[in-house]
């Protein structure tokens, strides 16, 4: 499957009259205005997406910061910005797409095949000169009909012991995998076994994915190979993704943690680690 698209394949596919529902997801930790810089200036035609509330369900200690909402509630978002059965959809946000990617994830789990992620975002529509448009877009109801459990996903448990034969990514910063930090969750570490992975190495300096090379060597680098299982997890499960679409590019298939660090850290029977090594005792993880 296509993971991304490029600018000029989207301008293309827009001015040959082919459907594709545009969806934008601005949201980042800490900036609540993702619908204020919609309004401001978006993709001609992209509906918006709300990650907090259409994204997520309500936050949950046991469940963590942004659980995965109910397949019902997600058919219907889904349908309110216009999609139908057989669309094809490009979603975007102006952060390298490491939010777009938590609405990516969940469309290829809910079984849609032509998802993609606009490489660059709305920065690189931007810089290609081409048309944006303010205010809100209101589309016409969609008919899609969504289901569950196409993409892979660990809980709480095999987090725990996943470190141990397989490969287990942290896409947080560098800094509160280390513990040397924590903005939002009770505890700052790493869950026992974690490789320290973040999602900014994905991305080259102007906000689009390394090219496939590249995100194979990024990944080698931090214990990806052929034959290792890897899962990924982060905060809440949003950035997550990104890696996991990365990974996708790559040619890596990846599961996700849904609860994440937000889940695992207000477990107080859950071992949280500090440091730059995988476990308290120094030791590497998997084999």
């Amino acid at each position: 499957m296509q993971t991304i698209m490029d600018v000029a394949e989207l301008k293309q596919r827009l001015d040959a009259g082919h459907r594709t529902v545009l969806l934008d997801v601005r949201w980042a930790l800490g900036d609540p205005h993702g619908r204020d810089h919609y309004l401001k200036e978006h993709l001609p035609g992209a509906v918006f997406v709300d990650l907090a509330a259409e994204l997520a369900g309500p936050p949950d200690p046991g469940r963590g910061r942004h659980p995965l909402p109910p397949l019902e509630q997600f058919q219907a978002s889904a349908r309110r910005w216009g999609v139908r059965g057989g669309d094809v959809v490009v979603a975007y946000d102006d952060a390298g797409n490491q939010s777009a990617a938590r609405l990516w994830w969940m469309l290829r789990n809910a079984g849609l095949g032509s998802v993609h992620l606009l490489d660059g975002g709305l920065s690189a529509w931007r810089d290609a000169g081409f048309e944006l448009e303010s205010g809100e877009r209101q589309p016409e109801t969609g008919d899609v009909v969504l289901a569950d459990g196409a993409m892979p996903v660990i809980d709480a448990g095999e987090a725990a012991s996943w470190g141990r034969q397989s490969l287990l990514l942290d896409a947080r910063a560098g800094e509160r995998y280390r513990g040397e930090i924590e903005p939002v969750d009770p505890r700052a570490g790493h869950i026992p076994g974690a490789v320290s992975a973040p999602t900014t190495a994905n991305l080259s300096a102007d906000g689009r994915f390394l090219p496939v090379d590249g995100l194979r060597e990024r990944f080698s680098a931090v214990g990806v190979r052929p034959g290792v299982p890897v899962a990924v997890y982060c905060g809440s499960g949003v950035t997550a993704a990104h890696e996991i679409a990365a990974l996708e590019i790559a040619g890596f298939p990846a599961a996700l943690y849904p609860g994440s660090f937000s889940q695992w850290s207000n477990n107080a029977a859950s071992e949280v680690v500090t440091g730059a090594e995988p476990y308290a005792d120094g030791t590497g993880g998997g084999d």
